[in-house]
């Protein structure tokens, strides 16, 4: 590198020259550059050596053919008798001490035949055999017959016009074509292995095969029918069985894969076989609980159910914060069999003694890693504490666990509260669905990602579709500069009242909103319909939440587009976007992100 001006200066004044930083730029073109050097010098070092080889191997050709041609000629200027061969033995060994070199006396003269008899010979006389000829004829007789049935050969049974007693697996139908009383063992875990059904704790019943052949209570089957599910999701296959036995659960599944009625199913069959709620029992609190970390979720649940309850005269009460705490308290004054809440109000309304659990034995917790990310440790061990272990006739408490991940926290509700549960993992937890194509391009600075935003929103997809920000002012800028575009604009963050927050998702549910701009509040528990496209405008602070944001769209196997922009200030998230990127089905990585310096490994700091 040559010196700079006041390196040079330095030396003609006599003294040593002042350290110059070096950016961390020049740092790494200069790693490149020795790469490239080492590169460059392996690739002619092969080459060289290449050339050597060819070289080495033409000389020796040459000299051969010049040292054959005198030996030929020779050849033809002698006659040859037929009892003569055409070279000796002689010439040989001289052409081949002067090109190999001096042969050792005592080397082993190498046979060259291609006649199979004569390639491997003994020295063994045949009269030296001591073996039996009747004794290997009668051990030949029996050996055939046993050999031949341990490997499952037939032929010696055919040949003596036996019947085969051994069926073939190549035999067996597929479970689609059983009916349910021949479903062995094998019919099973092949069912598991279609459906992406992984499973232990012991004892497992099998998985629904359809909605018909299930011990579900015939007044939720018609429910189900009415609302339109055809099929049971993989999830649904196998909790709601579990559940159904009323067992302990931990359910582990990707994004949008059904799980709120694969818990609230089984939850209303146990309900269904109770006393309904009168005056002499409703002060006891209700029989089943479902705790959900956002108001949202707890709203989409108590949704749901309240879909699936039309048939038993069941009561579902939602109590969330952000509500008037006087109007929940008169609901669940006159009974409420199930009850939706979010622990924050909950713990409020057990510590006003407004509600009760003395009679509650049947806990959901869903998305149990969201209400740890919340803060809501102490609210949970409160409640878990007011609820009661079992009742006086010994009817042990039913507790299923929901969560995408198992935080150190979660780990130590289950193995507190929750008694020998089966576990159930659907796919590839933590991963994005493989329905949903995810896109990544390099936006840098405010006015081209707005511009870029435009343009992607303007792509020809229907609507609705959502933006995900990461502060609540943003939102509201983003929202603007969308409405002035033209476009019909909700949004969403934790700055607004649940009334406005109820009033931006059912707008959208209801066609007059085309866009959803939101925080990570609408990242988990809103269910909106066929979500066409995401699009991160800012890349989430966490991993996690790029997985949730984008498991908005692609739902209930549908297609869908995640379109993600990311600048160099997003450095520590790309190695692991671009392993996400890699192992969806229906995504290719982006090469800018493939070749970004940050996505090549693991950010220390990630």
């Amino acid at each position: 590198m040559p010196l700079s001006v006041q390196e040079l200066l330095a030396q003609q004044a006599g003294g040593p020259p002042k350290p110059r930083f070096v950016s961390k730029k020049e740092r790494e073109a200069h790693r490149a550059q020795e790469k490239q050097a080492e590169a460059d010098a392996e690739t002619q070092r092969l080459q060289h050596a290449k050339k050597a080889r060819l070289d080495w191997e033409q000389q020796g050709a040459s000299a051969t053919a010049s040292a054959a041609k005198p030996a030929r000629a020779a050849s033809r200027d002698t006659p040859h008798t037929s009892n003569e061969p055409e070279s000796s033995d002689g010439d040989v060994d001289a052409i081949r001490q002067r090109y190999l070199g001096a042969r050792p006396d005592r080397a082993r003269k190498v046979r060259r035949s291609n006649d199979p008899a004569k390639r491997f010979q003994f020295e063994w006389d045949q009269t030296e055999d001591t073996s039996d000829v009747q004794q290997l004829a009668m051990a030949e007789s029996i050996q055939t017959p046993v050999l031949a049935g341990r490997a499952g050969l037939e032929g010696s049974e055919r040949s003596r016009g036996r019947p085969s007693v051994l069926k073939s697996t190549l035999d067996e139908k597929h479970w689609t074509e059983k009916p349910l009383g021949e479903m062995k063992e094998r019919d099973w875990r092949i069912f598991r292995e279609d459906y992406g059904i992984a499973v232990k704790g012991g004892s497992i019943p099998p998985p629904l095969r359809s909605w018909r052949e299930s011990r579900i209570p015939v007044p939720v089957l018609e429910a189900i029918e009415e609302i339109g599910y055809k099929e049971p999701s993989p999830v649904q296959r196998q909790a709601i069985p579990i559940g159904l036995e009323q067992r302990d659960l931990i359910g582990i599944a990707e994004t949008g894969s059904g799980k709120t009625a694969s818990f609230v199913i089984p939850m209303l069959a146990y309900v269904a076989d109770l006393p309904r709620l009168g005056e002499e029992n409703a002060h006891l609190g209700p029989y089943a609980l479902i705790l959900s970390p956002t108001r949202e979720l707890a709203q989409q649940i108590e949704t749901e159910a309240r879909k699936l309850v039309s048939r038993l005269g069941v009561r579902v009460v939602s109590v969330v914060g952000g509500r008037d705490i006087t109007e929940q308290a008169f609901h669940l004054q006159r009974g409420a069999e199930i009850v939706i809440a979010t622990p924050g109000r909950l713990k409020d309304l057990i510590e006003q003694h407004i509600v009760m659990l003395g009679q509650c034995m049947y806990l959901v917790m869903d998305e149990a890693d969201r209400m740890v990310d919340m803060n809501y440790e102490a609210e949970l061990d409160f409640i878990l504490a007011s609820l009661p272990r079992a009742t006086a006739v010994g009817r042990e408490r039913v507790t299923m666990l929901y969560s995408a991940t198992m935080p150190p926290y979660v780990e130590k509700i289950a193995r507190t509260y929750l008694q020998k549960p089966a576990t159930v993992l659907i796919g590839n937890a933590g991963q994005a669905v493989g329905t949903v194509d995810q896109q990544v391009e390099f936006v840098s600075g405010e006015e081209k990602r707005k511009a870029r935003l435009l343009a992607v929103l303007d792509c020809g997809l229907p609507p609705p579709m959502i933006v995900f920000v990461n502060q609540k002012a943003t939102a509201d800028v983003i929202g603007r500069e969308l409405r002035r575009a033209g476009w019909r604009v909700a949004v969403l963050h934790s700055g607004l009242s649940q009334t406005q927050r109820e009033a931006s998702i059912g707008s959208l549910r209801d066609g007059h909103n085309e866009v959803l701009c939101c925080t990570d509040i609408g990242a988990r528990g809103i269910d909106l319909p066929d979500v066409s496209l995401v699009v991160n405008y800012q890349f989430p602070t966490n991993f996690s939440s790029y997985i949730h944001r984008i498991g908005r769209t692609g739902r209930a196997g549908k297609e869908g587009r995640a379109v993600t922009f990311v600048d160099d200030d997003d450095a520590e998230h790309l190695f692991e976007l671009k392993q996400e990127i890699a192992k969806s089905p229906v995504s290719k990585v982006p090469p800018e992100l493939a070749r970004h310096p940050a996505a090549q490994s693991k950010s220390l700091d990630a």
